[in-house]
């Protein structure tokens, strides 16, 4: 893995970007332009709540990898001030490089559950999350406040926390990625952070039950 090129944004853009999120469904409202996003650094990632039940081990290993090599640029992937862009050597493809590839903060959203309890829910980047702990190292993440009630994020969190998640080679058919709020229509409720950095939100295999796949 050769990292040819790095292109930093800041605290401020980054924010504004994220401000800029859709939902998918409901009209596509700007899900927290009513809400508070704030960088909030060295979190300890085991006290973030997971929705997802896996981690592809592939993805988890990539990650430990690009810490490493972004490591010898003196660039803490998970100690962000803000995001970055980053391109790949690749002789495969044209110019010989694979990229921009976005990398950002973790979104971690206030979350309301049905017990009542306020959580700081993983909306994206769980395999970042993931790595960190595993790493033993805190990470900075984008908080999202004040999140309007009607638009919850579309999964609950695990009821078991980071005990109930498993690493994977692959998915396997019919598994139950997460417990979704609605599950007639779960992806209504799905935030489209692809829309702000391309390729943020990887498109992974589809294995949930038919009812599921809408």
């Amino acid at each position: 893995m050769k990292i040819t090129r790095v292109e930093r944004i800041g605290e401020a853009e980054l924010l504004q970007r994220f401000a800029t999120t859709r939902l998918r469904g409901h009209g596509q409202p700007l899900i927290y332009q009513q809400a508070k996003l704030t960088l909030v650094r060295q979190v300890d990632p085991a006290s973030l709540y997971p929705a997802q039940r896996y981690i592809l081990r592939e993805d988890h290993q990539r990650l430990h990898h690009l810490y490493l090599a972004f490591r010898e640029r003196e660039i803490d992937i998970f100690n962000l001030d803000g995001g970055l862009f980053f391109w790949l050597a690749d002789d495969t493809l044209p110019g010989g490089e694979d990229g921009p590839i976005p990398l950002m903060p973790p979104v971690v959203e206030l979350s309301v559950e049905p017990d009542g309890r306020t959580l700081p829910l993983i909306n994206d980047g769980m395999h970042r999350v993931y790595t960190a702990m595993r790493l033993g190292v805190p990470l900075n993440i984008v908080l999202a406040s004040d999140v309007p009630a009607e638009y919850p994020y579309y999964a609950f969190a695990l009821e078991k926390g980071w005990d109930e998640v498993v690493e994977l080679e692959e998915l396997a058919d019919g598994f139950v990625k997460k417990t979704y709020r609605d599950p007639a229509q779960y992806k209504s409720l799905f935030r489209d952070f692809n829309a702000v950095f391309e390729g943020i939100q990887k498109q992974r295999k589809q294995t949930n039950p038919a009812f599921l796949q809408a």
